[in-house]
């Protein structure tokens, strides 16, 4: 397994995902991305899990995409479908917790939301920030930042791409767990083993009718996040932010 991203099992049929590629601060660089998906293959083939729970190192949980990818997608060498990981805990047949001990931002959020289960820290940071650099959202956040923190404070999550701490988050009435940071994994964990005492089966059936309305609706969201990308993309500006924010 990659150093970057590790599947340790905690015994009673829970598997615990480990976010730690330190050298990009869990942006989506090639490496953190393979091992994702490699970790969640992984998970896929252990018959004996029935929970996982997903968390990052430090004060990073996951910070979306490298300066790279976004210029790739500015040149139209890339599109955010095409590594096929963004909704891997959606994906993935048993329910996934995302313990997000640390800074959540703009594709990291998206990913985060995905997941079946969410714990928030009180001091982290968590920003659908796309549109700080000029362009639109992607990876589902449109849909799914709106179903996961309730549509007015969603909305105004993707329309501000302000950074939100999670106890202000939990103020305005956010209805997942929001602890201190150094509570965030043991909650995930406390969550987890009361999920895994129920039936594999059981829960499998569970998440495939608690995730259809999302599955269902993801194409057509992503198509038309896509469809914003190819225009607000070209606008002159969008570099020049993506440089600046970046650092050139």
């Amino acid at each position: 397994m990659s150093e970057v991203v590790s599947l340790k099992r905690a015994g009673n049929g829970i598997g615990v995902v480990v976010l730690e590629d330190r050298a990009s601060r869990n942006t989506f660089s090639r490496p953190f991305v393979q091992a994702l998906l490699g970790a969640f293959a992984e998970v896929e083939a252990d018959p004996d899990l029935r929970v996982v729970v997903v968390h990052g190192y430090d004060t990073y949980f996951c910070c979306g995409g490298t300066k790279e990818e976004l210029l790739s997608i500015l040149e139209g060498k890339l599109q955010f479908v095409d590594a096929g990981f963004f909704d891997v805990f959606l994906r993935c047949r048993i329910p996934v917790i995302a313990a997000m001990q640390g800074h959540a931002l703009g594709g990291g959020l998206a990913l985060g939301c995905f997941a079946d289960l969410l714990v928030l820290s009180e001091e982290s940071l968590y920003a659908a920030n796309f549109m700080r650099y000029g362009f639109t959202p992607g990876m589902g956040a449109t849909y799914i930042v709106p179903r996961k923190f309730g549509e007015c404070l969603g909305t105004e999550m993707l329309y501000t791409a302000a950074s939100y701490h999670g106890g202000e988050l939990r103020d305005r009435g956010a209805g997942m767990r929001v602890v201190k940071r150094e509570k965030v994994v043991e909650t995930g964990l406390a969550l987890a083993r009361e999920l895994a005492d129920k039936p594999r089966v059981a829960l499998e059936e569970l998440k495939r009718q608690l995730a259809r309305p999302i599955r269902e609706a993801l194409p057509a969201v992503v198509e038309s996040e896509l469809a914003m990308h190819r225009v607000t993309f070209a606008q002159a500006e969008v570099r020049g932010r993506i440089e600046s924010r970046f650092g050139s």
